[in-house]
Protein backbone atom coordinates (compact mmCIF):
# COMPACT_ATOMS: atom_id res chain seq x y z
CA UNK A 1 0.00 0.00 0.00
CA UNK A 2 3.00 2.19 0.75
CA UNK A 3 3.85 2.02 -2.91
CA UNK A 4 0.90 2.17 -3.88
CA UNK A 5 0.64 5.84 -2.65
CA UNK A 6 3.81 6.71 -3.56
CA UNK A 7 3.19 5.57 -7.28
CA UNK A 8 -0.26 7.71 -7.38
CA UNK A 9 1.48 11.23 -5.64
CA UNK A 10 4.22 10.72 -8.61
CA UNK A 11 1.71 9.76 -11.13
CA UNK A 12 0.18 13.22 -9.96
CA UNK A 13 -2.92 11.84 -8.80
CA UNK A 14 -5.08 15.33 -7.53
CA UNK A 15 -7.01 13.39 -4.34
CA UNK A 16 -6.47 10.52 -2.36
CA UNK A 17 -8.42 9.49 0.56
CA UNK A 18 -6.45 7.48 3.17
CA UNK A 19 -8.28 5.47 5.56
CA UNK A 20 -6.35 5.19 9.20
CA UNK A 21 -6.89 5.94 12.32
CA UNK A 22 -2.73 5.81 12.88
CA UNK A 23 -1.65 9.38 11.84
CA UNK A 24 1.45 9.43 13.39
CA UNK A 25 2.55 5.70 11.06
CA UNK A 26 0.94 7.67 8.07
CA UNK A 27 2.25 10.93 8.21
CA UNK A 28 5.81 9.37 8.51
CA UNK A 29 5.11 7.13 4.94
CA UNK A 30 4.02 10.47 3.44
CA UNK A 31 6.91 12.35 5.18
CA UNK A 32 9.34 10.12 2.99
CA UNK A 33 7.58 9.90 0.01
CA UNK A 34 7.97 13.81 -0.48
CA UNK A 35 11.38 13.08 -0.41
CA UNK A 36 11.66 11.34 -3.59
CA UNK A 37 12.09 13.73 -6.59
CA UNK A 38 10.72 15.82 -7.16
CA UNK A 39 10.85 16.32 -3.91
CA UNK A 40 7.73 17.98 -2.23
CA UNK A 41 6.73 20.08 0.99
CA UNK A 42 4.10 18.50 3.22
CA UNK A 43 1.91 20.43 4.90
CA UNK A 44 -0.90 19.31 7.45
CA UNK A 45 -4.45 20.63 8.10
CA UNK A 46 -6.55 20.15 11.47
CA UNK A 47 -9.43 22.19 12.17
CA UNK A 48 -8.06 22.64 15.73
CA UNK A 49 -4.93 24.62 14.38
CA UNK A 50 -5.40 25.52 10.08
CA UNK A 51 -2.29 24.71 8.05
CA UNK A 52 0.72 23.56 9.27
CA UNK A 53 3.92 22.48 7.44
CA UNK A 54 5.49 18.65 8.96
CA UNK A 55 7.80 18.65 11.63
CA UNK A 56 7.72 22.86 12.27
CA UNK A 57 5.91 23.89 15.83
CA UNK A 58 2.31 24.71 15.70
CA UNK A 59 2.87 28.17 16.45
CA UNK A 60 3.91 28.43 12.25
CA UNK A 61 -0.09 28.03 11.31
CA UNK A 62 -1.04 29.82 8.50
CA UNK A 63 -2.89 32.57 9.17
CA UNK A 64 -7.06 32.38 8.58
CA UNK A 65 -6.95 28.38 7.47
CA UNK A 66 -8.71 26.78 9.78
CA UNK A 67 -12.10 26.50 8.06
CA UNK A 68 -12.28 23.73 5.36
CA UNK A 69 -12.81 26.17 2.62
CA UNK A 70 -9.89 28.34 3.54
CA UNK A 71 -7.70 25.63 3.67
CA UNK A 72 -8.61 24.58 0.09
CA UNK A 73 -8.69 27.95 -1.26
CA UNK A 74 -4.58 28.38 0.15
CA UNK A 75 -3.79 25.22 -0.59
CA UNK A 76 -4.87 26.07 -4.78
CA UNK A 77 -3.14 29.66 -4.53
CA UNK A 78 0.36 27.31 -3.86
CA UNK A 79 3.03 27.51 -6.60
CA UNK A 80 5.64 25.02 -5.68
CA UNK A 81 5.17 21.45 -5.24
CA UNK A 82 3.53 19.64 -2.14
CA UNK A 83 1.74 17.36 -0.45
CA UNK A 84 -1.24 18.73 1.64
CA UNK A 85 -3.16 16.15 3.99
CA UNK A 86 -6.27 17.14 5.53
CA UNK A 87 -7.20 15.18 8.56
CA UNK A 88 -10.75 14.54 9.98
CA UNK A 89 -11.97 16.24 6.96
CA UNK A 90 -14.95 13.56 6.90
CA UNK A 91 -17.50 15.71 8.75
CA UNK A 92 -17.20 19.00 6.30
CA UNK A 93 -17.15 16.89 2.91
CA UNK A 94 -20.88 16.85 2.37
CA UNK A 95 -20.87 20.53 2.91
CA UNK A 96 -21.80 21.98 -0.51
CA UNK A 97 -18.69 24.72 -0.40
CA UNK A 98 -16.23 22.15 0.75
CA UNK A 99 -16.90 19.68 -1.84
CA UNK A 100 -17.13 22.47 -4.67
CA UNK A 101 -13.47 23.90 -2.85
CA UNK A 102 -12.35 20.18 -3.31
CA UNK A 103 -13.59 19.88 -7.37
CA UNK A 104 -11.65 23.29 -8.15
CA UNK A 105 -8.73 22.65 -6.39
CA UNK A 106 -8.43 18.91 -8.39
CA UNK A 107 -9.32 21.43 -11.57
CA UNK A 108 -5.98 23.76 -10.70
CA UNK A 109 -3.97 20.81 -9.52
CA UNK A 110 -3.13 19.57 -13.95
CA UNK A 111 -0.01 19.38 -14.82
CA UNK A 112 1.24 20.33 -10.73
CA UNK A 113 3.39 18.12 -8.68
CA UNK A 114 0.03 19.05 -5.95
CA UNK A 115 -1.91 16.08 -3.72
CA UNK A 116 -3.97 16.32 -1.38
CA UNK A 117 -4.06 13.11 1.06
CA UNK A 118 -7.97 13.35 2.81
CA UNK A 119 -6.70 11.53 6.25
CA UNK A 120 -9.48 9.47 8.54
CA UNK A 121 -10.31 6.72 10.07
CA UNK A 122 -14.21 7.13 8.41
CA UNK A 123 -14.34 6.98 4.74
CA UNK A 124 -17.01 9.36 3.69
CA UNK A 125 -16.58 10.30 -0.29
CA UNK A 126 -19.77 12.33 -1.78
CA UNK A 127 -21.25 11.40 -4.66
CA UNK A 128 -19.58 14.80 -6.35
CA UNK A 129 -16.04 13.36 -5.58
CA UNK A 130 -16.55 9.47 -6.16
CA UNK A 131 -14.72 9.85 -9.74
CA UNK A 132 -11.96 11.99 -8.47
CA UNK A 133 -10.52 10.33 -5.76
CA UNK A 134 -8.54 6.97 -4.92
CA UNK A 135 -9.42 5.52 -1.90
CA UNK A 136 -6.84 3.43 0.29
CA UNK A 137 -6.98 1.54 3.16
CA UNK A 138 -3.30 2.09 5.10
CA UNK A 139 -2.34 -1.25 6.68
CA UNK A 140 -1.91 -1.99 10.12
CA UNK A 141 1.52 -2.59 11.43
CA UNK A 142 3.52 -5.77 9.88
CA UNK A 143 5.63 -8.33 12.23
CA UNK A 144 8.34 -6.94 11.19
CA UNK A 145 6.72 -2.79 12.72
CA UNK A 146 5.69 -4.76 15.86
CA UNK A 147 9.16 -6.21 16.60
CA UNK A 148 10.41 -3.01 16.68
CA UNK A 149 8.01 -2.27 19.32
CA UNK A 150 8.63 -5.63 21.29
CA UNK A 151 12.50 -5.36 20.92
CA UNK A 152 12.03 -1.91 22.75
CA UNK A 153 10.44 -3.74 25.62
CA UNK A 154 12.50 -6.32 25.94
CA UNK A 155 15.58 -4.15 26.10
CA UNK A 156 13.55 -2.50 29.31
CA UNK A 157 12.69 -6.02 31.08
CA UNK A 158 16.33 -7.30 30.47
CA UNK A 159 14.23 -9.98 28.68
CA UNK A 160 15.47 -9.90 25.42
CA UNK A 161 16.57 -13.90 25.71
CA UNK A 162 13.42 -15.05 24.93
CA UNK A 163 12.82 -18.07 22.01
CA UNK A 164 11.92 -17.37 18.73
CA UNK A 165 8.87 -19.05 19.70
CA UNK A 166 8.01 -17.53 22.75
CA UNK A 167 8.79 -14.12 20.18
CA UNK A 168 6.23 -14.98 17.33
CA UNK A 169 3.57 -16.24 19.66
CA UNK A 170 4.22 -12.06 21.24
CA UNK A 171 4.11 -10.99 18.17
CA UNK A 172 0.93 -12.88 16.68
CA UNK A 173 -0.86 -11.82 19.36
CA UNK A 174 -0.56 -8.38 19.09
CA UNK A 175 -1.04 -8.81 14.82
CA UNK A 176 -4.30 -6.53 13.85
CA UNK A 177 -3.50 -3.91 16.87
CA UNK A 178 -2.13 -0.44 16.02
CA UNK A 179 1.46 0.41 17.01
CA UNK A 180 0.60 2.71 20.04
CA UNK A 181 -1.85 -0.70 20.85
CA UNK A 182 1.11 -2.97 20.94
CA UNK A 183 3.03 -0.36 22.91
CA UNK A 184 0.57 0.10 25.44
CA UNK A 185 -0.41 -3.40 25.72
CA UNK A 186 3.12 -4.59 26.29
CA UNK A 187 3.96 -1.81 28.64
CA UNK A 188 0.58 -3.16 30.36
CA UNK A 189 2.68 -6.61 30.32
CA UNK A 190 5.59 -5.37 31.73
CA UNK A 191 4.28 -3.34 34.67
CA UNK A 192 1.49 -6.90 35.74
CA UNK A 193 4.33 -8.68 35.64
CA UNK A 194 7.06 -7.17 35.40
CA UNK A 195 8.29 -9.11 32.35
CA UNK A 196 7.45 -10.13 28.61
CA UNK A 197 7.34 -14.45 28.08
CA UNK A 198 4.78 -16.58 27.14
CA UNK A 199 2.68 -16.17 30.00
CA UNK A 200 1.81 -12.98 28.91
CA UNK A 201 0.21 -13.63 26.03
CA UNK A 202 -2.90 -14.12 27.01
CA UNK A 203 -2.48 -9.90 28.33
CA UNK A 204 -1.84 -8.92 24.75
CA UNK A 205 -4.36 -11.11 23.67
CA UNK A 206 -7.22 -9.20 26.33
CA UNK A 207 -6.41 -5.99 23.63
CA UNK A 208 -8.04 -7.93 21.13
CA UNK A 209 -11.09 -8.77 22.96
CA UNK A 210 -11.14 -5.30 23.52
CA UNK A 211 -10.91 -4.24 19.90
CA UNK A 212 -13.95 -6.80 19.37
CA UNK A 213 -16.24 -5.52 21.78
CA UNK A 214 -15.57 -2.05 20.24
CA UNK A 215 -16.62 -3.09 16.29
CA UNK A 216 -19.95 -4.34 17.69
CA UNK A 217 -21.08 -6.32 15.17
CA UNK A 218 -17.96 -9.29 15.75
CA UNK A 219 -18.59 -10.94 19.20
CA UNK A 220 -15.21 -12.54 20.72
CA UNK A 221 -16.22 -16.22 21.84
CA UNK A 222 -13.97 -17.59 24.34
CA UNK A 223 -14.42 -21.82 24.75
CA UNK A 224 -13.78 -24.28 27.55
CA UNK A 225 -14.46 -27.07 25.97
CA UNK A 226 -12.13 -29.49 23.71
CA UNK A 227 -12.75 -31.48 20.31
CA UNK A 228 -13.35 -34.28 23.21
CA UNK A 229 -16.54 -33.08 24.61
CA UNK A 230 -18.03 -33.79 20.86
CA UNK A 231 -19.23 -37.63 20.82
CA UNK A 232 -18.44 -38.95 17.10
CA UNK A 233 -17.88 -36.91 14.08
CA UNK A 234 -14.63 -38.50 13.62
CA UNK A 235 -14.19 -37.85 10.33
CA UNK A 236 -14.50 -34.16 10.84
CA UNK A 237 -12.17 -34.32 13.90
CA UNK A 238 -9.89 -35.96 11.67
CA UNK A 239 -10.17 -33.54 9.03
CA UNK A 240 -9.65 -30.61 11.76
CA UNK A 241 -6.74 -32.36 13.24
CA UNK A 242 -4.37 -32.69 10.13
CA UNK A 243 -4.89 -29.39 9.96
CA UNK A 244 -4.04 -27.68 13.59
CA UNK A 245 -0.83 -26.36 12.49
CA UNK A 246 -2.03 -25.19 9.02
CA UNK A 247 -1.40 -21.13 10.14
CA UNK A 248 2.33 -21.65 11.04
CA UNK A 249 5.45 -20.54 9.17
CA UNK A 250 6.18 -24.13 8.82
CA UNK A 251 3.03 -24.76 6.92
CA UNK A 252 3.80 -21.57 4.48
CA UNK A 253 7.71 -23.03 4.40
CA UNK A 254 6.57 -26.35 2.91
CA UNK A 255 4.34 -24.65 0.70
CA UNK A 256 0.70 -25.88 1.83
CA UNK A 257 -1.84 -23.33 1.11
CA UNK A 258 -3.98 -21.62 3.93
CA UNK A 259 -7.48 -23.32 4.37
CA UNK A 260 -10.12 -21.29 3.29
CA UNK A 261 -12.96 -22.61 5.44
CA UNK A 262 -15.85 -25.17 6.00
CA UNK A 263 -19.17 -25.46 5.40
CA UNK A 264 -21.31 -27.78 8.15
CA UNK A 265 -24.75 -28.57 7.10
CA UNK A 266 -27.05 -31.23 9.09
CA UNK A 267 -29.88 -31.92 11.51
CA UNK A 268 -30.69 -29.41 14.31
CA UNK A 269 -28.93 -30.27 17.70
CA UNK A 270 -25.78 -32.51 16.10
CA UNK A 271 -22.79 -30.71 17.15
CA UNK A 272 -22.33 -27.98 14.35
CA UNK A 273 -22.07 -25.14 16.70
CA UNK A 274 -19.98 -26.78 19.46
CA UNK A 275 -17.39 -27.97 16.54
CA UNK A 276 -16.68 -24.57 15.22
CA UNK A 277 -16.07 -23.53 18.93
CA UNK A 278 -13.99 -26.36 19.99
CA UNK A 279 -12.00 -25.98 16.84
CA UNK A 280 -10.49 -22.54 18.23
CA UNK A 281 -8.90 -23.95 21.16
CA UNK A 282 -7.64 -27.08 18.59
CA UNK A 283 -5.68 -24.73 16.73
CA UNK A 284 -5.18 -21.71 19.24
CA UNK A 285 -6.86 -19.16 17.06
CA UNK A 286 -9.33 -16.89 18.22
CA UNK A 287 -13.17 -17.35 17.08
CA UNK A 288 -15.01 -14.43 16.26
CA UNK A 289 -18.90 -14.71 15.39
CA UNK A 290 -20.78 -12.84 13.12
CA UNK A 291 -23.43 -11.97 14.11
CA UNK A 292 -25.64 -11.02 10.60
CA UNK A 293 -28.79 -9.66 12.80
CA UNK A 294 -26.40 -6.85 13.78
CA UNK A 295 -24.99 -5.58 10.12
CA UNK A 296 -28.09 -5.02 8.78
CA UNK A 297 -29.13 -1.35 9.34
CA UNK A 298 -32.11 0.15 7.78
CA UNK A 299 -31.70 3.05 9.02
CA UNK A 300 -29.00 4.55 6.45
CA UNK A 301 -28.28 3.55 2.39
CA UNK A 302 -25.18 1.80 2.90
CA UNK A 303 -24.67 1.38 6.27
CA UNK A 304 -25.13 -2.72 6.06
CA UNK A 305 -22.70 -3.02 3.45
CA UNK A 306 -20.49 -0.52 5.64
CA UNK A 307 -20.92 -2.56 8.51
CA UNK A 308 -20.34 -6.13 6.59
CA UNK A 309 -17.06 -4.32 5.43
CA UNK A 310 -15.73 -3.20 8.51
CA UNK A 311 -16.43 -6.88 10.69
CA UNK A 312 -14.34 -8.18 7.81
CA UNK A 313 -11.87 -6.02 7.91
CA UNK A 314 -11.55 -6.22 11.45
CA UNK A 315 -11.41 -9.70 11.41
CA UNK A 316 -8.65 -9.48 9.01
CA UNK A 317 -6.81 -7.05 11.17
CA UNK A 318 -6.54 -9.99 13.87
CA UNK A 319 -5.85 -12.74 11.80
CA UNK A 320 -5.21 -15.70 11.62
CA UNK A 321 -8.66 -16.07 13.18
CA UNK A 322 -11.84 -18.17 12.69
CA UNK A 323 -14.67 -16.47 11.39
CA UNK A 324 -17.75 -18.36 12.99
CA UNK A 325 -21.34 -17.71 11.20
CA UNK A 326 -23.88 -19.87 12.97
CA UNK A 327 -27.02 -20.66 10.81
CA UNK A 328 -25.63 -18.84 7.77
CA UNK A 329 -28.68 -20.14 5.17
CA UNK A 330 -31.09 -17.71 7.87
CA UNK A 331 -29.00 -14.80 7.16
CA UNK A 332 -28.46 -15.36 3.54
CA UNK A 333 -31.64 -16.58 2.89
CA UNK A 334 -33.12 -15.75 -0.79
CA UNK A 335 -30.40 -13.35 -0.92
CA UNK A 336 -30.17 -12.82 -4.89
CA UNK A 337 -34.03 -12.44 -5.08
CA UNK A 338 -33.90 -10.15 -2.13
CA UNK A 339 -34.78 -6.39 -4.04
CA UNK A 340 -38.47 -6.45 -3.66
CA UNK A 341 -38.67 -7.07 -0.05
CA UNK A 342 -35.18 -4.69 1.17
CA UNK A 343 -34.26 -2.46 -1.66
CA UNK A 344 -31.64 -4.85 -2.76
CA UNK A 345 -29.61 -4.90 0.77
CA UNK A 346 -29.09 -8.46 1.34
CA UNK A 347 -28.46 -8.98 -2.53
CA UNK A 348 -25.39 -6.17 -2.26
CA UNK A 349 -24.47 -8.05 1.30
CA UNK A 350 -24.30 -11.59 -0.03
CA UNK A 351 -22.33 -10.39 -3.12
CA UNK A 352 -19.70 -8.58 -1.02
CA UNK A 353 -19.64 -11.85 1.06
CA UNK A 354 -19.31 -13.93 -1.78
CA UNK A 355 -16.79 -11.88 -2.94
CA UNK A 356 -14.38 -11.31 -0.34
CA UNK A 357 -14.82 -15.02 0.66
CA UNK A 358 -12.93 -15.52 -3.23
CA UNK A 359 -10.72 -12.94 -3.35
CA UNK A 360 -9.40 -12.75 0.36
CA UNK A 361 -5.69 -13.79 1.09
CA UNK A 362 -5.70 -12.86 4.90
CA UNK A 363 -5.75 -15.82 6.66
CA UNK A 364 -9.36 -16.01 8.04
CA UNK A 365 -10.88 -19.06 8.18
CA UNK A 366 -14.32 -18.92 7.56
CA UNK A 367 -16.65 -22.02 9.58
CA UNK A 368 -20.36 -21.91 8.44
CA UNK A 369 -23.44 -24.12 9.69
CA UNK A 370 -26.36 -24.78 8.20
CA UNK A 371 -29.50 -26.39 8.62
CA UNK A 372 -31.54 -25.88 5.79
CA UNK A 373 -29.44 -26.53 2.50
CA UNK A 374 -31.99 -25.46 0.16
CA UNK A 375 -32.43 -22.17 1.27
CA UNK A 376 -28.58 -21.54 0.47
CA UNK A 377 -28.02 -19.55 -2.95
CA UNK A 378 -26.32 -22.67 -5.28
CA UNK A 379 -23.06 -19.96 -6.00
CA UNK A 380 -22.74 -20.30 -2.41
CA UNK A 381 -21.85 -23.90 -1.96
CA UNK A 382 -19.92 -24.10 -5.65
CA UNK A 383 -15.83 -25.35 -4.94
CA UNK A 384 -13.71 -22.46 -4.33
CA UNK A 385 -15.87 -20.88 -1.74
CA UNK A 386 -15.01 -23.55 0.69
CA UNK A 387 -12.33 -26.34 0.92
CA UNK A 388 -14.62 -28.84 2.28
CA UNK A 389 -18.82 -29.08 2.57
CA UNK A 390 -19.35 -31.92 5.25
CA UNK A 391 -22.89 -33.16 6.57
CA UNK A 392 -23.44 -34.33 10.22
CA UNK A 393 -26.30 -36.38 10.30
CA UNK A 394 -28.21 -38.24 13.45
CA UNK A 395 -26.18 -39.79 15.91
CA UNK A 396 -25.21 -43.56 15.82
CA UNK A 397 -26.05 -46.06 18.75
CA UNK A 398 -22.18 -46.26 19.49
CA UNK A 399 -21.99 -42.36 18.87
CA UNK A 400 -25.14 -41.52 21.14
CA UNK A 401 -23.65 -44.28 23.77
CA UNK A 402 -20.32 -41.62 23.76
CA UNK A 403 -22.55 -38.80 24.19
CA UNK A 404 -24.35 -40.21 26.98
CA UNK A 405 -20.96 -40.83 28.68
CA UNK A 406 -19.35 -37.31 28.10
CA UNK A 407 -22.25 -35.97 29.52
CA UNK A 408 -22.80 -37.85 32.38
CA UNK A 409 -18.94 -37.69 33.35
CA UNK A 410 -19.51 -33.93 33.53
CA UNK A 411 -22.33 -34.09 36.05
CA UNK A 412 -21.00 -37.45 38.20
CA UNK A 413 -17.55 -38.65 38.90
CA UNK A 414 -19.04 -41.91 38.67
CA UNK A 415 -21.02 -43.73 36.10
CA UNK A 416 -20.57 -47.10 36.07
CA UNK A 417 -23.94 -47.93 37.12
CA UNK A 418 -25.26 -46.79 34.21
CA UNK A 419 -25.86 -48.96 31.46
CA UNK A 420 -25.18 -46.08 28.39
CA UNK A 421 -25.68 -49.31 25.56
CA UNK A 422 -29.48 -49.71 27.08
CA UNK A 423 -29.34 -45.60 27.00
CA UNK A 424 -28.11 -45.37 23.70
CA UNK A 425 -31.05 -48.03 22.16
CA UNK A 426 -33.81 -46.39 23.66
CA UNK A 427 -33.30 -42.89 22.27
CA UNK A 428 -33.09 -43.99 18.76
CA UNK A 429 -33.35 -40.83 16.43
CA UNK A 430 -32.12 -38.77 18.88
CA UNK A 431 -29.62 -35.48 18.48
CA UNK A 432 -27.01 -34.68 20.77
CA UNK A 433 -28.88 -31.71 22.27
CA UNK A 434 -31.93 -33.72 22.74
CA UNK A 435 -30.08 -36.58 24.42
CA UNK A 436 -28.62 -33.67 26.94
CA UNK A 437 -31.90 -32.01 27.28
CA UNK A 438 -33.02 -35.52 28.50
CA UNK A 439 -30.57 -35.96 31.09
CA UNK A 440 -30.90 -32.43 32.34
CA UNK A 441 -35.19 -33.10 32.63
CA UNK A 442 -34.62 -36.58 34.49
CA UNK A 443 -31.83 -34.14 36.83
CA UNK A 444 -34.79 -31.81 38.09
CA UNK A 445 -37.77 -34.73 38.69
CA UNK A 446 -35.28 -36.75 40.74
CA UNK A 447 -34.07 -33.62 42.76
CA UNK A 448 -37.58 -32.09 42.99
CA UNK A 449 -38.29 -35.98 44.67
CA UNK A 450 -35.19 -35.17 46.92
CA UNK A 451 -33.08 -38.03 45.54
CA UNK A 452 -30.33 -38.84 43.50
CA UNK A 453 -31.25 -39.59 39.10
CA UNK A 454 -30.93 -43.01 37.74
CA UNK A 455 -31.54 -45.18 34.94
CA UNK A 456 -34.81 -45.40 35.10
CA UNK A 457 -35.15 -41.60 35.30
CA UNK A 458 -32.88 -40.62 32.05
CA UNK A 459 -35.54 -43.56 30.28
CA UNK A 460 -38.77 -41.91 31.40
CA UNK A 461 -37.57 -38.42 29.89
CA UNK A 462 -36.40 -40.02 26.67
CA UNK A 463 -40.03 -41.70 25.86
CA UNK A 464 -41.48 -38.44 26.75
CA UNK A 465 -39.73 -35.96 24.53
CA UNK A 466 -40.29 -36.30 20.63
CA UNK A 467 -37.37 -35.81 18.70
CA UNK A 468 -37.27 -33.74 16.29
CA UNK A 469 -36.13 -36.70 13.66
CA UNK A 470 -39.89 -37.56 13.88
CA UNK A 471 -41.83 -34.33 13.93
CA UNK A 472 -39.80 -33.03 10.79
CA UNK A 473 -38.62 -36.23 9.31
CA UNK A 474 -39.22 -35.08 5.44
CA UNK A 475 -36.69 -32.52 6.18
CA UNK A 476 -34.32 -34.82 7.54
CA UNK A 477 -34.89 -37.48 4.74
CA UNK A 478 -34.74 -34.15 1.90
CA UNK A 479 -31.14 -33.20 3.68
CA UNK A 480 -29.85 -36.45 3.67
CA UNK A 481 -30.90 -37.23 -0.12
CA UNK A 482 -29.03 -34.11 -1.28
CA UNK A 483 -25.86 -34.59 0.92
CA UNK A 484 -25.41 -38.03 -0.32
CA UNK A 485 -24.02 -36.83 -3.67
CA UNK A 486 -23.08 -32.77 -2.60
CA UNK A 487 -21.09 -33.47 1.12
CA UNK A 488 -18.57 -35.04 2.86
CA UNK A 489 -19.74 -37.35 5.75
CA UNK A 490 -18.47 -36.15 8.93
CA UNK A 491 -19.13 -39.56 10.37
CA UNK A 492 -17.77 -42.74 8.91
CA UNK A 493 -20.57 -44.47 9.73
CA UNK A 494 -22.99 -42.29 7.78
CA UNK A 495 -20.30 -42.67 4.63
CA UNK A 496 -20.70 -46.75 4.73
CA UNK A 497 -24.50 -46.03 5.31
CA UNK A 498 -24.73 -43.31 1.81
CA UNK A 499 -22.65 -46.63 0.24
CA UNK A 500 -25.15 -49.02 0.85
CA UNK A 501 -27.95 -46.51 -0.56
CA UNK A 502 -25.74 -45.74 -3.82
Amino acid sequence: MKEELRILVQAQYPLIYLVTSEEERAEQAIATIAQTKPQRRVFIWTVTHGIVEYGQPRSTTQHNTVSPEAAVEWVIRQKEPGIYVLKDLHPFVDSPAVTRWLRDAIASFKESQKTIILMSPVQQVPVELEKEVVVLDYPLPTMTELNQVLSQHLDQVRSRRITTEVREKLLKAALGLTRDEADRVYRKAQVTTGRLTETEVDIVLSEKKQLIRRNGILEFIEEDETLDAVGGLEELKRWLKQRSNAFTERAREYGLPQPKGMLILGVPGCGKSLIAKTTSRLWGLPLLRLDMGRVYDGSTVGKSEANLRNALKTAESISPAILFIDEIDKAFAGGAGSADSDGGTSSRIFGSFLTWMQEKQSPVFVMATANRVERLPGEFLRKGRFDEIFFVDLPTTEERQEIFRIHLSKRRPDITHFDLGQLAKVCDGFSGAEIEQALIAAMYDAFAKGRDFNQLDIIAAVKATLPLSKTMSEQVTALRDWARQRARPAASSFAEYMQMES
